[in-house]
C-alpha cells in the first residue's frame, strides 16, 4: 500500500525529486497502516534509491541510480535459462530504434564520442578484454546519441550483462581471430558511424542488423565447436554435461 501510494504520487507529479515526504506518523494515519510498516517500506525504497532518509530532516525523494535497476536485472536474468540470448534479442530492439533516432538527433559531440570509440575498437581489436570494452563503449555511444532518456536507461539496465557477453564472446573467439576478421569488426562499426553521420535511417538500421547477424553466426560457430570438442574428447567437461543431460 505504501509503495503504491508513493508510486502514484510520483506519477501524478504530486511529489518530485528533492521534495520531502510527510512524516511517518502522518503517512501512517493517511494510509491506515502502522508506523513500523511505513518505516520498513521507506527503508526498502531507500535501498532502491527512490528516497533518502536524512536525520532530522525526514525522507526526501531522489532520482534513482540506474545502476540499481541494472543490478536487479542482473540478479533476476542470470538465473533464467538462456538469459544472455534473451538479453541480446532485447538489445537488438533497443539499438535499432536508438540508431534510427540518432540519425535524426546526433550532435557534433555525439559524433566525436562515437568516432573516439571506433578508434578504441581499432586499437584494441586483437585484445579480448580491452576490445570487448571498446565494442560496448561504441554501442553505448550510439544509444546515447538517440537522445532518448528511456532507451538510454533501459540500455543501462542491461549494461552489466552486455559487457559480460561482449567479453565472453571475444575470449571464446580469441583463438579463431585473424587479420581479416579483425578488419571486418572495424569496418562494420565504421559503416554504422557513416550511416549515422549521413542521417540515413534505413541504411543505419540495415547495417546494424547485419552486424548483429554476424555476432549470431559467431555464437553458432562457438556452440558447434564445443559440440565437436565433446564428441572428439569424451572425457571433456562438455561431454560429461551432455552425457548427464541424456
Amino acid at each position: 500500500m505504501v509503495f503504491d501510494f508513493l508510486r502514484d504520487q510520483l506519477l501524478d507529479g504530486a511529489i518530485r525529486n528533492g521534495d520531502r515526504l510527510l512524516p511517518e506518523r502522518e503517512l501512517a494515519l493517511q494510509l491506515g497502516v502502522s508506523r513500523p510498516i511505513v518505516r520498513e517500506a521507506l527503508r526498502a525504497l531507500s535501498m532502491l534509491g527512490v528516497v533518502e532518509i536524512r536525520e532530522r530532516l525526514g525522507t526526501v525523494v531522489r532520482q534513482p541510480d540506474i545502476s540499481v535497476l541494472g543490478d536487479v536485472f542482473a540478479f533476476s536474468l542470470v538465473q533464467a535459462t538462456d538469459a544472455i540470448d534473451d538479453v541480446m534479442q532485447a538489445r537488438i530492439a533497443l539499438e535499432c530504434q536508438a540508431i534510427r533516432l540518432a540519425c535524426e538527433r546526433v550532435t557534433t559531440a555525439d559524433i566525436e564520442r562515437i568516432r573516439g570509440a571506433l578508434d578504441e575498437i581499432e586499437r584494441t581489436v586483437s585484445d579480448a578484454t580491452d576490445g570487448s570494452l571498446a565494442d560496448f563503449g561504441f554501442h553505448l555511444a550510439l544509444v546515447r546519441a538517440s537522445r532518448s532518456d528511456t532507451l538510454i536507461q533501459l540500455y543501462g539496465a542491461i549494461a552489466n550483462l552486455l559487457t559480460r557477453s561482449h567479453r565472453d564472446r571475444r575470449q571464446q573467439m580469441a583463438h579463431q581471430q585473424d587479420e581479416i576478421m579483425n578488419k571486418t569488426v572495424v569496418e562494420d562499426h565504421r559503416r554504422l558511424l557513416d550511416a549515422v553521420i549521413a542521417g540515413d535511417q534505413d541504411a543505419a538500421d540495415l547495417a546494424l542488423r547485419r552486424h548483429f547477424r554476424i555476432g549470431d553466426e559467431l555464437r553458432r560457430k562457438i556452440a558447434l565447436s564445443r559440440s565437436k570438442l565433446a564428441d572428439d574428447y569424451p572425457g571433456s567437461k562438455t561431454h560429461d554435461r551432455k552425457r548427464g543431460a541424456a
